[in-house]
């Protein structure tokens, strides 16, 4: 039964906003120049934008055929006065562009740069989990929690610097002029109504962000299962089950749109209120200056004033509604992010990890016991060795742990008892980049990137000249298959190689791992997907390339290591036969019964 993506945030009682704000100034701080600037600038920009309306009163009161007094002014006002007022006016607005503009130019790098970091980081954490977190990953999901935390980071930064600092900084300047100036009650009704406009916002986009939550759980739902079928599309076609899987995703983007109406729907509420909550506070301010204006105690001039300040606060303040509904989304949307840098790597290097110093590599599986889950254990006190320069070859019935040796001598997962040793070190106690940099593999199931076969091959060793890569080619047989191409090497191979056929994919693999050339190889069923000719060509480039090295051979065709050292019999996780090919078959065990099936076959 199919359970269906919830939710992965936690509610937002329980989401550490802080925390998360907290973890963003590290990518700040590094640029902490250009933000002090910009800071600097959003102040300057906001003393002109608070300093314009008390020119404006100025210029209004000295144009005023009466004073708030009542005596009259002369018929002729001196020309320079209201000219200076109107050049004033007129540089503050340009010094409010200049320094608002400046401040954006000098942010952008700080913006974009963490932007940068962050998804590096994530990026890089993502590689250094363990196989099992990648096993159960959804892949689309993932990158779509990358890319909207990434963005979040983003938005929230440009809502701190170009929104809620500039109108607090606003909001300070206005409380000074009205508290300076004016009858508190200006300032009372001014401020308590911000107070409550406030309050109701915050009230009502916290009851509105579990509808946020679903939408971003269905979204990453429908973007996974829209990859995954785009990944399958082999499988999909094979089966028929096109409708099928766009009535899934239709399914939950059905899902999606019923939260983003919902969404949609309890903002026209939350306008709607924060609408009513400025509009009567904006009258209430009108109301007592125009009785202040008609008692002689305040001026025209000074009417313009507070009607402007009142504008020039409720305007940003209208937007901080906006902002902050927004906020809280982007912060939903980082603390996703900051959940994937949450998860720890199973897989850990001691701290006093050392690097492989091989010479011999000489590799010995000692009593060794392991589960991927305590229910099931794989491995039952499972011994070995592979001389160096030998190849030793694990053969046994589907299930019975054979491909499991090649992930414990990876170190994709630590072992639960017994010890891995090469050159008896202990691989536990070695640095993983390391270690497996001398060990190469070419795996039963080959994926290769979305890029050309040159690329592919060279990626085994970035550094690789052309040469290399041909001549690796050239002792996988498939050089000239390659050649054969019209774009020859730089053929684009398609997603995860779909482009190429299963024995073509795996002689990339094993021109990639020649290249490598590690002192350790193993070789995951590598012929599998080949017919009987390119394998018997494979096998004669692998053998020669395989000479000197140590070479653990994971095999289900026995035709291909009859020639080995010593071949290992697995069943159910135990060793139940070892020796040579003739050896094995003169026992008439396991090893007999499974060659004469292939025989026959």
């Amino acid at each position: 039964m199919h359970v269906i993506h919830r939710p992965t945030e936690a509610p937002h009682t329980e989401r550490k906003d802080l925390l998360n704000l907290k973890r963003m100034l590290p990518f700040l701080w590094s640029y902490r120049g250009r933000v002090l600037l910009a800071l600097a600038s959003l102040m300057l920009a906001k003393v002109a934008t608070v300093s314009i309306p008390l020119i404006l009163k100025e210029i209004v009161d000295a144009l005023d055929v009466s004073t708030g007094s009542g005596s009259a002014l002369p018929e002729q006002l001196p020309i320079e006065f209201p000219l200076i007022l109107l050049m004033g006016y007129g540089a503050l607005r340009l010094i409010n562009v200049l320094f608002n503009e400046l401040r954006d130019a000098v942010f952008a790098r700080v913006r974009f740069r963490a932007m940068r970091d962050i998804s590096t980081k994530v990026v890089k954490h993502l590689f250094k989990l363990s196989l099992n977190f990648h096993l159960e990953r959804k892949t689309g999901g993932i990158s779509r929690d990358l890319e909207r935390g990434a963005r979040s980071l983003s938005s929230i930064l440009n809502y701190l610097t170009f929104n809620i600092i500039p109108t607090l900084t606003e909001f300070v300047l206005v409380a000074i002029i009205l508290f300076g100036q004016y009858e508190i009650e200006f300032a009372l009704v001014t401020f308590g109504t911000v107070v409550i406009y406030l309050i109701y916002t915050m009230a009502l986009t916290e009851w509105r962000m579990h509808f946020r939550h679903e939408m971003n759980a269905y979204d990453s739902e429908a973007n996974s299962r829209a990859v995954d079928g785009l990944i399958n599309y082999e499988t999909v076609k094979y089966f028929n089950n096109e409708d099928y899987e766009v009535n899934r995703y239709n399914a939950t983007l059905e899902k999606w749109e019923e939260c983003a109406v919902k969404s949609n729907n309890s903002m026209a509420i939350l306008n709607f209120g924060q609408g009513g909550i400025i509009a009567i506070g904006v009258t209430l301010v009108m109301i007592s200056a125009a009785k202040g204006v008609a008692a002689g105690n305040m001026s025209l001039g000074d009417l313009v004033l507070v009607n402007t300040l009142m504008l020039q606060l409720f305007i940003p303040l209208g937007f901080l509604g906006i902002i902050y509904r927004s906020m809280k989304h982007s912060l939903a949307d980082m603390d996703l992010m900051f959940k994937l840098l949450d998860n720890k790597p199973q897989i850990i290097d001691a701290p006093d990890a050392k690097n492989l110093n091989i010479k011999q590599a000489n590799i010995q599986f000692k009593h060794i016991n392991f589960s991927y889950n305590k229910q099931r254990q794989i491995l039952h006190d499972v011994s070995f060795e592979i001389p160096s320069g030998h190849k030793v070859a694990v053969v046994g019935p589907s299930g019975a742990g054979k491909s499991t040796l090649a992930r414990l001598l990876f170190r994709f997962y630590d072992i639960d008892q017994g010890e891995i040793l090469i050159d008896e070190q202990n691989i536990q106690q070695l640095n993983q980049a390391s270690l497996r940099q001398h060990i190469g593999i070419v795996p039963q199931d080959t994926v290769l990137f979305n890029e050309s076969i040159f690329h592919n091959i060279q990626y085994a060793k970035p550094g690789a000249t052309e040469g290399e890569v041909r001549h690796a080619a050239k002792l996988a047989n498939i050089d000239r298959f390659i050649e054969s191409l019209p774009e020859a090497y730089d053929t684009i191979v398609g997603e995860r190689g779909l482009k190429l056929s299963g024995g073509e994919k795996q002689r990339v693999a094993i021109a990639r791992v020649i290249l490598k050339n590690p002192k350790i190889l193993i070789f995951d069923e590598a012929t599998s997907s080949l017919d009987s000719h390119s394998e018997q060509v494979i096998l004669k480039s692998l053998k020669a390339v395989a000479i000197e090295h140590t070479t653990l051979v994971i095999a289900h065709r026995l035709s291909t290591i009859i020639d080995a050292n010593s071949i290992i019999v697995l069943q159910e996780g135990k060793i139940v036969e070892q020796g040579t090919h003739q050896q094995l078959l003169d026992n008439n065990g396991l090893y007999a019964g499974l060659w004469k099936t292939q025989l026959n076959e």
